[in-house]
């Protein structure tokens, strides 16, 4: 025992990143069991979805866009957006895909970092794949790398103070990025430390575009996913680094004030952190999802409009009422202040017994609007204490006609697998087609026995010759880029 405690000892002095890069690089296929390889492909089919029904939306054609034009013609190289014919510089097609598979806010959800990893992660390694020659079983395992170490980091740094002003996921989202991007590529122990470091370095993202429901939140996995690529093309050029970024007196952590006491769990030392993600049922805030999911028992037992309310309380965590956006009753002007208010998602739920995206169109929904602003949230103790392990809240409603309607959860219901393969098979056969639906969703289910993991990539974009306007157009049709 004295041996064993003087080895742990020894190895807590190195600093946390070469830690990370050595635990990184040992992990191998191998080590993953059956349940961590089925989550990595569940939470793979989940990014898809997301991305493949967003990509007319307004945030994913303006970072198509600009990835269009920022990559020109290609002579060679370069990776695909999802969902186009599109195929754009490596880290143009990271940032594109990672804020298209962020457009629904509906992405997969690891609440101990408070962070939306696969946005960031899947597109990372999607348009790295098609730089290099790995397998699916590669891909694989750097997607559970990153899950690692973007779990880790993030439940070192957040708490309720500081998702009040940074967005998580900006945060977490570029060293797990650098973290998945070294695993795939191959990295040694030395140029794995640089990736993360440099991944360290570009954590950023701030949550003022809450309170004001501005674009910002989708471009920030976008970023990161681009800085990501970066990190670790930078590390396997050479490039030199502080061995101490992340656990340094001046780095990452020391900028969260958080010091390195109780000594910090090692990389799969408690159980692998993917198996920690869940899949959001309501395409909101994670803060929003037990207090819609008790909402919409409510209505499925009885029809509400705005006129039956007197008034509504949700009971949450301290977490849910302090994180931005989340205690907003209104005025409501933009798709992502609705998303991510509770009052809102709550009425929403209570008025229609359903989770449709059209709910979230403010100025179409007055009943939602009236119900909202008659919505108050209240701390709940218990729930608190249950936090983040569990997700609870209560909705209690006051009818005009004295009745009391009252729901309370003790933790989200995530969607399941069945649920998200069916939002993967609705999304890809819309966007895509049926037949490349059906392959795209047979290559992710075979990952492992894929011999190219950019035969995967390849699969989520359109054909060349294919044209969308064969499918019924969108009123967010794609518009020309400028003239240069």
């Amino acid at each position: 025992m004295a041996v064993t405690s003087t080895r742990v000892v020894q190895q807590q002095r190195k600093p946390l990143g070469v830690r990370m890069a050595s635990a990184l690089v040992e992990r191998s296929w191998r080590d993953l069991s059956p349940e961590v390889i089925a989550k990595a492909k569940l939470c793979v089919l989940d990014l898809l979805s997301s991305a493949l029904a967003s990509t007319s939306l307004p945030w994913s054609r303006e970072a198509a866009a600009v990835a269009r034009r920022n990559s020109g013609a290609l002579a060679a190289g370069g990776a695909g957006i999802i969902g186009t014919s599109d195929v754009v510089s490596v880290q143009d097609a990271a940032f594109a895909n990672g804020v298209t598979g962020h457009g629904l806010v509906r992405d997969d959800m690891h609440v101990g970092s408070v962070s939306h990893l696969g946005t960031v992660l899947v597109p990372t390694l999607l348009a790295l794949a098609e730089s290099t020659r790995a397998s699916g079983k590669d891909f694989l395992t750097a997607l559970v790398a990153g899950y690692e170490v973007g779990g880790k980091i993030g439940r070192m740094v957040m708490d309720s103070d500081v998702t009040k002003i940074f967005r998580p996921t900006g945060v977490t989202g570029p060293i797990a990025a650098a973290a998945a991007g070294s695993k795939l590529l191959g990295a040694d122990a030395d140029q794995t430390v640089t990736a993360l470091a440099l991944g360290a370095n570009a954590a950023a993202g701030y949550n003022e575009w809450a309170a004001t429901g501005g674009s910002e939140m989708w471009f920030h996995t976008g970023l990161a996913a681009r800085s990501g690529v970066t990190a670790v093309q930078l590390a396997l050029e050479g490039a030199y680094v502080s061995r101490t970024a992340i656990d340094g007196e001046a780095g990452l952590l020391a900028a969260f004030h958080r010091d390195l006491a109780p000594p910090i769990p090692e990389l799969f030392a408690d159980g692998p952190e993917i198996l920690s993600v869940f899949f959001k049922p309501v395409p909101a805030c994670n803060f929003a999802q037990s207090a819609a999911q008790a909402a919409l028992t409510i209505a499925q037992r009885r029809k509400l409009r705005a006129n039956d309310v007197e008034r509504v309380a949700v009971r949450v965590t301290k977490a849910a009422a302090l994180y931005p956006g989340c205690d907003v009753s209104g005025p409501f002007e933009h798709v992502l202040q609705a998303k991510m208010s509770i009052h809102y998602n709550v009425a929403a739920a209570l008025r229609y017994g359903n989770y449709d995206e059209r709910n979230y169109v403010p100025q179409q929904n007055a009943d939602v609007l009236t119900i909202a602003t008659r919505t108050r949230l209240e701390v709940d103790d218990e729930l608190t204490k249950a936090f983040p392990a569990k997700q609870g809240a209560e909705v209690i409603v006051y009818t005009r006609a004295g009745d009391e309607l009252r729901e309370r959860v003790e933790d989200v219901v995530p969607t399941d697998e069945p649920g998200v393969r069916a939002r993967f098979a609705a999304a890809a056969s819309a966007a895509l087609g049926s037949a490349a639906a059906a392959n795209l969703g047979e290559l992710v289910d075979g990952l492992d026995l894929v011999v190219d993991a950019a035969d995967l990539s390849r699969a989520t974009r359109l054909r060349a010759k294919e044209s969308p306007s064969k499918k019924k157009k969108s009123k967010h049709a794609r518009r020309p880029l400028r003239p240069k």
